[in-house]
């Protein structure tokens, strides 16, 4: 049988429940959603969004375990029937915070991936951007690029300022950088040999 869930107050007190079931430190807080939800923070500083998606079937609840903002993991989730709140809280300590430390787990080890990235990439963009003075750095998501431009010498023939430009992108690990540059043909001929030397 299933607990009364029809308005928000008695959702509050189920939650509230649900977390003393769970430990003696959970606490509850309130939820920005439309439904009737709660926020349950455990112990471990884990939060827990309880939710009631259909009111027609206020008894069937989903659980969402949090994950860090930035995360590109899957949050992790459980449909559970409020039968009652002992019940509730079984299913979370059973199911979802087994699947809660895998996912955090794989979220940690991808923000480190990334931070790595990030600092090989910085370094890489550092060493091109002191081959060419004055450039300047541009920070993208998983890339790097870096930007140069001169003015080149003037002819009868230009109506405005020319610029020499080279565009150097680092990739997400600055493993690999490509290039595009803007000049005169001879210009680029001349840093095309020179580049064929190395």
């Amino acid at each position: 049988m299933s607990v009364e869930l029809g308005n928000q107050k008695q959702f509050d007190a189920f939650a509230d429940a649900v977390a003393r079931e769970l430990g003696t430190h959970c606490r509850t807080a309130p939820a920005l959603a439309h439904m009737l939800s709660r926020v349950i923070i455990d112990d471990e500083g884990r939060a827990l969004s309880l939710r009631q998606h259909d009111s027609d079937q206020p008894a069937r609840l989903k659980v969402y375990a949090a994950l860090p903002d930035d995360s590109e993991i899957l949050t992790p989730r459980i449909g559970v029937t409020a039968s009652s709140a002992r019940h509730v809280a079984r299913e979370i300590t059973r199911r979802l915070y087994p699947m809660h430390a895998e996912a955090s787990k794989l979220a940690a080890e991808l923000t480190a991936r990334k931070e790595t990235e990030a600092r090989d990439r910085h370094t890489v963009a550092q060493a091109v951007a002191h081959t060419l003075p004055g450039a300047r750095i541009e920070e993208n998501s998983r890339t790097t690029r870096v930007v140069w431009q001169r003015p080149c010498p003037r002819d009868d023939h230009d109506r405005f300022v020319q610029h020499d430009s080279v565009c150097v992108y680092v990739g997400p690990s600055g493993e690999r950088v490509s290039v595009e540059a803007d000049a005169r043909p001879q210009r680029i001929v001349t840093m095309l040999a020179a580049f064929a030397e190395q």
